[in-house]
């Protein structure tokens, strides 16, 4: 039986009809099929190799163009708004990574993850959400990621289901794809912001005191050995980004990364990347290897961004051999942590040394420990700073400079605690005034506290 609204239609005409078209919501499989014919028939119309040979600007103004063409020539069923937003994404498609380049934009997220085409979720402001962009296929994700791949000189198929890449900006990538993921494609993106955090920043977020934040400047400009320790997305390569905004802009830096993402803004900057092996399973490049030749680089500076195997004792060496002034980070749950990996990373160098003999080299080459923590609200928190004072017997001696202490959770989950000095005075002191470098007792004052 007609309904009132069906007899209205009728009644009103072919015109009318074709605006209840044009106002009624989509689905989401009918504009994916339309976005999916109105992509076939642009690539038969436009040449990719002359895109790479105009600027951005132009080719997506020509994009823009040819799409609306089509969709008229084609009679598409969509209103001004929803073409629109169709031929951006289109654009998307053609010049950048498709339903990722919105997320990409956004500033307030920090990771997106991508759990095969069905489900893609970030996290903004340390807390996980479901986000509305969506893939047509697996296949379109692993184009997506195939673009990703190739970009850096990367590749990944069933003989390599696992690649670590970054994007332009600098941000780090990891995809996963089957067999090894089960369910389909898995795509990760730690994104980096396109302004790098400075230590002003961090201490506006509360992730650490000013007179953390000014120790910490101290002992880079006094050319400190500083290891960072904490979790994944803990904040270890932001930090290190801010911290080594207080290198001074007169030396030379070597940067070495598995994937390269730090952001140092000095102009003296080398940077080095690993390479994974060839399809021949030939030609890798390991972090340990271009350790071994920064030191003949005639570097003031080496910054290893992540320490976590074999390189860790070429590491020590070149801190134990006048190369001071180095800064790494190391996943740890926290500081003695760090330092027992570090002793088992460099047991696996293939060198044989004595636990006692490593332990000294760690002792000697390292003068500052930094742990980071992301909390359960999501805010990343310097959590200690302690400082290597030597071995006793067999154990490397450390003692705590400044630490955060944890009170409780408020009613909104935010984690309430408080920064504040042990009250202790670092032996390094002297170190800072041999360089001209001048610190306030009252940095050191247990009573004072930073909430």
């Amino acid at each position: 039986m007609a309904t009132r609204g069906d007899r209205d239609r009728f009644e009103r005409g072919p015109a009318a009809r074709d605006e209840d078209a044009l106002t009624r919501p989509r689905s989401v499989s009918e504009m994916q099929k339309i976005k999916a014919q109105i992509h076939h028939q642009l690539l038969n119309r436009i040449n990719l190799n002359l895109i790479e040979q105009l600027d951005h600007e132009s080719v997506r103004r020509q994009i823009a163009e040819v799409v609306h063409q089509l969709f008229d020539e084609l009679s598409v069923p969509l209103n001004a708004e929803e073409r629109r937003r169709m031929a951006a994404e289109i654009q998307d498609e053609i010049l950048g990574l498709g339903p990722l380049e919105p997320l990409l934009a956004d500033s307030s997220l920090s990771d997106i993850l991508v759990n095969t085409y069905r489900q893609v979720y970030v996290e903004r402001r340390g807390v996980l959400e479901k986000a509305s962009a969506t893939f047509q296929s697996d296949d379109h994700l692993m184009r997506i990621i195939d673009k990703i791949a190739t970009s850096v000189g990367r590749r990944v198929d069933e003989s390599s289901p696992m690649v670590d890449a970054r994007l332009a900006d600098g941000s780090r990538v990891n995809a996963i794809i089957p067999p090894i993921a089960v369910d389909g494609p898995i795509l990760s993106i730690r994104k980096f912001s396109v302004d790098p955090y400075l230590m002003s920043d961090l201490e506006g977020f509360k992730s650490l005191s000013p007179a953390m934040a000014e120790f910490l400047a101290a002992a880079v400009r006094a050319r400190m050995n500083i290891m960072i320790t904490g979790g994944t997305g803990s904040g270890k390569t932001t930090l290190l980004n801010a911290m080594s905004g207080y290198i001074p802009h007169t030396e030379r830096i070597i940067t070495i990364e598995d994937s390269a993402e730090l952001q140092l803004q000095q102009p003296h900057v080398v940077r080095l990347e690993t390479r994974p092996p060839n399809i021949e399973g030939r030609g890798e490049i390991t972090q340990r290897e271009l350790v071994k030749n920064a030191l003949r680089m005639r570097p003031d500076r080496i910054i290893v961004g992540e320490v976590r195997g074999a390189e860790a004792l070429d590491m020590l060496q070149a801190m134990n051999t006048g190369h001071d002034g180095s800064l790494t980070t190391i996943h740890a749950n926290g500081p003695r942590d760090g330092l027992t990996r570090l002793e088992h990373m460099v047991g696996i160098s293939g060198v044989t040394i004595p636990a006692l003999v490593v332990r000294q080299q760690i002792a000697a080459a390292l003068n500052l420990l930094v742990d980071v923590e992301r909390l359960v609200d999501g805010r990343r928190v310097i959590t200690s700073i302690q400082e290597l004072t030597g071995m006793e017997e067999n154990v490397v001696n450390m003692q705590e400079i400044f630490n955060f202490e944890r009170k409780t959770v408020d009613t909104h989950g935010h984690v309430v605690g408080a920064f504040r000095a042990t009250g202790i005075r670092p032996i390094m002191l002297k170190r800072f005034r041999e360089r001209g470098i001048a610190l306030d007792d009252e940095l050191f004052n247990p009573e004072t506290v930073y909430e």
